[in-house]
């Protein structure tokens, strides 16, 4: 009898762990951002071109797009960047590469790391460009960026699957 179901890959890599307890809150929160900004640099790494740049849906979003929009986001809340056109961060460039978009990102990463290791406590106003109205504290950016993260690296599973068939956990 004909096997109807398609195969899966023979092998298949696995996301590291999400930390399975915090020292605290900060511990907590930044553990699961660390471990969901990996997840998604890693779908991106080593994708092949030209689908890595290439929409998988009607939306247009790429791998690449997501990661590059990602960068964005990590600067506009942990390093006060303003953005004016976020539609725009979703596309990569045509000069754009992996190697260049993957850099950026964990260069962001690293920057914003920084600053919330610097925030004595998440109550704290957070920095983010000007705009009305006061600064969410960095809890809610962490969280919001737990969320956000989480959301594109499910997107990425997605968009990579389609590509070559290669799933995470």
């Amino acid at each position: 009898m004909p096997d109807d179901h398609p195969r899966r890959p023979a092998s298949r890599a696995r996301d590291a762990k999400p930390p399975a307890t915090g020292a605290d809150e900060k511990a907590t929160l930044t553990g699961f951002l660390d471990y969901l900004r990996t997840s998604i640099a890693a779908k991106v790494a080593d994708a092949p071109e030209p689908q890595v740049r290439t929409g998988g849906v009607p939306s247009g979003t790429s791998l690449l797009g997501l990661l590059k929009h990602l960068g964005y986001v990590e600067r506009f809340y942990f390093l006060s960047e303003d953005v004016r056109d976020w539609p725009a961060t979703m596309r990569p460039a045509p000069t754009d590469t992996v190697e260049g978009v993957l850099a950026d990102y964990r260069a962001a990463i690293e920057q914003a790391n920084r600053v919330i290791d610097a925030c004595p406590d998440l109550a704290l106003p957070s920095p983010r460009a000007p705009r009305r109205g006061p600064a969410p504290s960095m809890r809610w950016v962490l969280v919001h960026m737990v969320e956000e993260t989480g959301r594109h690296a499910g997107h990425a599973d997605i968009l990579r699957e389609q590509i070559d068939g290669a799933t995470g956990r």
